[in-house]
């Protein structure tokens, strides 16, 4: 038997079961989870504010990091090897996987949404396109690298997407979670990088970590934040063809202000998401010859180049994380819904 948190109705808290060990079939692998972190993806599920593909009852949770205990006849050289599960697990044979867009395969599987995920001692996964981590440094805690497959991963995709380059200046509104990783990542990549938020502790933190310019939007009006950054960025000698716009902070008002930085030739990134809807002007993207992107997750075949940027310290997870008792789990799901986390969680599923 296994023990997980299993969302058994929208709205109500997650209930502790012990649950049958699945068999992997020959095509999967089980994962004994070490560490699992918390997105605000599995509050929406867990409120009720989105719907998980999979029927309830489900159990939650897609930034897995295990070993595994079992392996199918395809994968037996995956046995008792520490594993990273990505969030989107695409099919590896389709049209969109051979095109390089596995991110977006129709067939994927999202733990946690499509499949029971990580809010668990255990986890079923196709082992295809687990990521391995054999070569992870004694200095790193593996339990750090739950948060790459998904918050880190997707901020990398995200500066994929942008096509950001050395020399261009990334605007990134949302400076926790993915937000703070993009940060880290589009200075490792050599662009200059402007902060966005509201939390004056997300913009202390990104301070030391990859941001150059800090702002504090909250309370302002959009289009003073807008002339603001955009004067920083001309001083800087970088004209708007250059400009990289990410939101992160996945609310309405940081769309609106994302979508207000977009200047001629701009490029912008929507990393973030809310269910809520907000109204744009979208004739704004044919007067500046702009471009916006989407981006979901990422690719399995990109992890090696994520933890290589980890692995050689140019993108730092400690000082974004905290750590916290899977018996906790619906208490810090209710901080998290009254905005009361200030790191992102990883959840020890032994405790």
């Amino acid at each position: 038997m296994i023990d997980a948190y299993v969302l058994t109705t929208a709205g109500k808290p997650l209930e502790k079961r012990s649950l049958p060990t699945p068999s992997p079939n020959d095509g999967e692998v089980l994962v004994e989870i070490e560490a699992c972190g918390l997105c605000h993806t599995d509050l929406a599920f867990a409120s009720g504010e989105v719907t998980p593909r999979h029927a309830l009852p489900l159990v939650l949770g897609h930034e897995i990091v295990g070993r595994v205990v079992v392996a199918g006849s395809k994968h037996q050289d995956l046995a008792g090897r520490r594993v990273l599960v990505p969030a989107v697990l695409p099919c590896g044979d389709c049209d969109f996987c051979r095109a390089g867009r596995g991110n977006a395969c129709p067939k994927q599987k999202m733990p946690g949404n499509d499949i029971d995920g990580g809010f668990a001692t255990h986890v079923l996964a196709p082992g295809g396109p687990l990521v391995v981590l054999d070569d992870l440094p004694v200095t790193l805690d593996a339990r750090h690298l739950s948060v790459v497959a998904d918050a880190v991963s997707t901020a990398y995709q995200a500066t994929r997407r942008a096509g950001l380059a050395k020399g261009d200046v990334a605007f990134v509104i949302g400076a926790g979670g993915v937000g703070g990783y993009t940060i880290q990542i589009a200075r490792a990549r050599g662009a200059r990088v402007i902060a966005l938020d509201i939390s004056p502790a997300n913009l202390a933190l990104v301070n030391a970590h990859g941001a150059e310019k800090t702002v504090l939007v909250a309370g302002r009006v959009p289009k003073e934040v807008r002339k603001e950054v955009h004067r920083v960025a001309t001083d800087w000698g970088i004209s708007s063809l250059r400009y990289r716009i990410f939101e992160c902070s996945g609310t309405t008002q940081g769309q609106a202000l994302a979508y207000g930085l977009l200047a001629p030739a701009a490029v912008m990134v929507q990393a973030g998401y809310c269910a809520a809807t907000v109204e744009l002007r979208l004739s704004n993207i044919m007067a500046f010859d702009a471009t916006i992107h989407g981006t979901w997750g990422c690719p399995p075949e990109v992890y090696p180049d994520v933890l290589r940027l980890i692995y050689s310290g140019a993108v730092v997870l400690a000082p974004f994380i905290e750590f916290a008792p899977m018996s906790r789990v619906n208490e810090v799901l209710a901080d998290m819904a009254h905005h009361r986390l200030g790191k992102r969680v990883v959840f020890d599923p032994r405790a």
